[in-house]
């Protein structure tokens, strides 16, 4: 099992149109194409408070490959995440990590 941590850092003010996206489209998308989320996160007290985290979960890096590239390549997905973009830029940079866990991790 391995574990991708996602941060979008958003233009600043675009973090609720970045929350709307996958509350009403991404996660729907995700569960077409066999995406596992473990959980999302904002910054509460940290360096700043536009960046939105989040952890996926895989069984492998071939599933990651496979079905990442499946959601992208979705036609619908990139007319979803186009219209959402249309009057403005919603993430700034994305850091991306691909984690395996300790074997003393709970999560394995």
């Amino acid at each position: 099992m391995i574990h991708e941590l996602r941060i979008y850092h958003c233009v600043p003010g675009r973090l609720p149109a970045l929350h709307e996206r996958f509350r009403n489209h991404t996660l729907g998308f995700w569960q077409k194409h066999g995406i596992r989320q473990l959980g999302f996160w904002t910054t509460l007290i940290g360096p700043t408070n536009h960046s939105l985290t989040y952890l996926l979960q895989w069984e492998s890096l071939a599933e990651r490959e496979q079905k990442w590239n499946a959601f992208q390549a979705d036609q619908e997905w990139i007319k979803v995440r186009a219209a959402s973009e249309a009057t403005q830029s919603i993430v700034k940079s994305i850091e991306n990590q691909i984690l395996v866990p300790t074997d003393y991790s709970a999560l394995k």
